[in-house]
């Protein structure tokens, strides 16, 4: 492909944007521009205040026990009180805690305060997609959550080196300024950004209309019911997603969790890692826009289905690794997988989410990524220390495969493109054992088709 097709491919795939989608987008840039944390915390916690790696891991646990709670208690909140008071709310208690872990000295209380901060900074992602999906088009979503994948990407590398030489200096600064970048992006929200969460009202009319309470309607929720937690766990289909995202992300999460250790035992150093790993950065950066033009046109259940195996696998070819160059080789093909997953997977989610429950959809489904954070430490430590790495990334071509499988199963009956919807939507029949598909091809909040009621005020909480 040349310059030329290059760049015209990237202005493709930037081209139509709604503003307030580039808003979303700048505030998802800063604040990974400041991710201090998530990159530091092991070696600040090792290294600037002497405590042992157990006690690092039980912190970088709790992070995650963190977000595993606050990513279902923030989709509630998205669909209940709006995406932008939930969104603006999560950073400012991120800047809050990030600022304050700082400060903490006694290991309780870094430990508590990790918690939080694990918590926090987890509570806007429920909010971030479903504001993504009001805002932009069906059509245009595989694109949208690209460009999204891709500035969480290049702010972070861009952070990783800029903190790192923050680090040298002082720690503390690297805690207040991922406050302060973050404190902007609150900033940022709540002069920008206006509330995108479709209006919870019931649409009710004669037989012309074709409106009637209790009808189902076209994303897949009866009229006049409200979307609960315990309607998201009944979804039979999307709980399959779910359960099939939580098997990739514990796959890539071995790109922080098993693969330094597995290099460390081989003797690299943490240089040579870092080298292997930032082809993942690279590879991203830039390819994940020209990319997205070909994804778009591309089935999405044979994109899941491919980059899952190639995920499983491409982390299976580690135990053949022997250089820093055959490491960085193996990084590059599931990094492949993860450019094409990551954007594919989470427009699926938007597909099968209920319009009013974007937000408890799409908690459920972070939820899914936390628990990987939480479960990967413990599988990769104990399956390295008992057999060998050697049987980890075995195991990675296993799950791979596994997933590849599952996708395979539960795609069946959805369209051949995302954001579109059956022909007959009311009549469509789900395969046997599944759950009713429902979709979101529609606008943001639409006009022609009846849209379920706000649950009452006296509903149980979630």
């Amino acid at each position: 492909m040349s310059v030329a097709a290059v760049g015209r491919a990237a202005r493709e795939s930037v081209a139509g944007m709604p503003r307030a989608f580039w808003w979303l987008w700048t505030s998802t840039l800063i604040n990974r521009l400041g991710a201090f944390v998530a990159t530091f915390m092991a070696l600040y916690l090792t290294l600037e205040r002497g405590y042992s790696a157990s006690y690092a891991g039980l912190v970088a646990s709790l992070h995650g026990l963190g977000g595993v709670i606050s990513s279902l208690v923030a989709g509630v909140l998205a669909d209940r009180l709006g995406r932008r008071p939930t969104l603006l709310a999560a950073q400012l208690a991120t800047a809050g805690s990030v600022a304050l872990l700082g400060f903490m000295e006694h290991p309780v209380a870094i430990a508590a305060v990790g918690f939080l901060v694990g918590a926090a900074s987890n509570a806007s992602r429920p909010a971030v997609q479903a504001m993504m999906a009001d805002i932009v088009p069906p059509e245009d979503r595989v694109r949208a959550f690209s460009l999204n994948y891709w500035a969480i990407n290049m702010g972070f590398a861009v952070s990783s080196a800029a903190a790192g030489f923050i680090a040298e200096h002082s720690y503390l600064a690297g805690f207040l300024g991922e406050a302060a970048l973050t404190l902007v992006c609150a900033v940022l929200v709540f002069v920008k950004l206006p509330e995108t969460r479709p209006e919870a009202r019931e649409q009710t009319g004669g037989a012309g209309t074709g409106a009637r309470k209790g009808a189902r309607a076209r994303d897949g929720v009866r009229l006049g019911d409200g979307v609960r937690l315990r309607d998201v766990v009944a979804d039979g289909r999307f709980m399959g997603v779910v359960g099939l995202s939580f098997l990739i992300s514990l796959i890539f999460q071995q790109g922080y969790v098993g693969l330094p250790v597995a290099m460390g035992a081989d003797g690299f150093d943490a240089a040579d890692f870092g080298l292997a790993m930032a082809m993942n950065g690279l590879l991203i950066v830039v390819l994940q826009i020209p990319v997205t033009r070909w994804l778009v046109r591309r089935d999405p259940r044979r994109l899941l289905i491919v980059s899952s195996i190639l995920a499983g696998y491409g982390f299976g070819l580690t135990a053949f690794a022997d250089s820093v160059a055959v490491y960085a080789l193996t990084v590059c093909v599931w990094t492949l997988a993860e450019i094409v997953n990551a954007p594919t997977q989470t427009s699926l989610v938007v597909q099968l989410s209920p319009v009013h429950g974007r937000g408890r959809y799409q908690g459920v489904y972070s939820m899914s990524w936390s628990v990987a954070a939480l479960v990967a430490p413990l599988v990769s430590g104990a399956v390295i220390d008992h057999y060998g790495a050697g049987w980890l990334w075995a195991g990675c071509a296993v799950i791979g495969t596994l997933a590849g499988a599952g996708y395979w199963l539960l795609m069946r009956g959805l369209p051949a493109a995302l954001g579109e919807a059956p022909d007959d939507p009311e009549t469509a029949a789900p395969p046997a054992g599944a759950a009713p598909v429902p979709t979101t091809a529609q606008s943001p909040v639409p006009t022609a088709a009846p849209v379920p009621a706000p649950a009452p005020a006296a509903a149980p909480a979630e």
